[in-house]
């Protein structure tokens, strides 16, 4: 049975993962529904798989955060308590994480054997260019976009899919969380 792949990745509406400037995480739009969701949605056992910077980012942002800090939001702290690969080719073990291990090698032949091994789905946030040779290759299953109601023209950062391949994208689900925020699910195949 092959595990399913999920690339999980908050957005602005020009398709920017962050910003600079005076913006906040979730750029100041997080609200009860959305971390209550988020929080759900990492409820059930699943294996985190993330690129070597996003996990070097995410050390970095949870060592220097406090219990109390947005990094530490209840779903951020059940995240760090899954089991995670990160696929590197420079990072050494032993990981500042609770349950990772570091795997060498190209990503697509790691998640390739990932997903034909694995009890649990796959679950990415971020890692995006990891995410999208996964992509053009074929192993993800499932693209879930949170798109925040904000346009970070001239001060975002890490756009989501530059460089990508092009896809076709079925919409699998949606939702509206406190009544702005929009979770976008699709199933991607390649546009040919």
């Amino acid at each position: 049975m092959t595990a399913t792949y999920t690339f999980d990745v908050f957005s602005s509406l020009d398709g920017f993962g962050a910003a600079g400037g005076d913006w906040t995480g979730y750029w100041g739009k997080q609200g009860p529904e959305l971390l209550d969701h988020r929080l759900a949605l990492y409820r059930d056992e699943q294996r985190m798989v993330f690129g070597a910077n996003t996990y070097r980012a995410f050390a970095r942002m949870l060592a220097s955060g406090t219990e109390e800090s947005e990094v530490r939001d209840p779903w951020v702290t059940r995240m760090r308590s899954l089991p995670a690969t990160v696929v590197s080719t420079t990072l050494e073990g032993p990981l500042d994480w609770p349950d990772a291990n570091v795997v060498r090698g190209d990503a697509v032949d790691v998640v390739a054997r990932l997903k034909e091994e694995s009890a649990v789905p796959l679950r990415s946030h971020g890692s995006l260019s990891m995410n999208r040779a996964l992509m053009a290759a074929g192993l993800v299953d499932r693209v879930q976009v949170t798109l925040f109601p904000v346009i970070t023209g001239r001060t975002g950062l890490d756009p989501v899919f530059r460089g990508a391949s092009d896809f076709d994208l079925e919409l699998i689900e949606h939702r509206t969380l406190d009544s702005h925020v929009q979770e976008l699910v699709y199933r991607p195949t390649p546009h040919v």
